[in-house]
């Protein structure tokens, strides 16, 4: 079983690597916030940089979420199996 978890888990991360690899820069805001935060930045403000950390945070709150409930889950399990 632990073999099985192994492999499952590299190739998890061979995919996310992949993935990661061949992805491309994309720009994630609207057009009146895009326009915004660069009038801003030409000005010297700093606007642009906090928005963007913003969509970040946005981006990753989800996947944190996820992934505790399921951290969790997998933990709990591994308790019943011990028992």
């Amino acid at each position: 079983m632990n073999k099985q978890i192994i492999k499952t888990g590299i190739l998890f991360f061979i995919v996310l690597i992949l993935l990661m690899g061949f992805s491309e820069t994309l720009e994630a805001q609207c057009p009146m916030c895009k326009i915004a935060a660069q009038s801003n930045m030409k000005n010297g403000g700093t606007a642009g940089r906090g928005l963007n950390a913003g969509i970040l945070y946005m981006l990753a709150t989800p996947y944190l979420i996820v992934g505790t409930i399921g951290f969790i889950w997998w933990r709990n399990r591994k308790k019943q199996k011990e028992e």
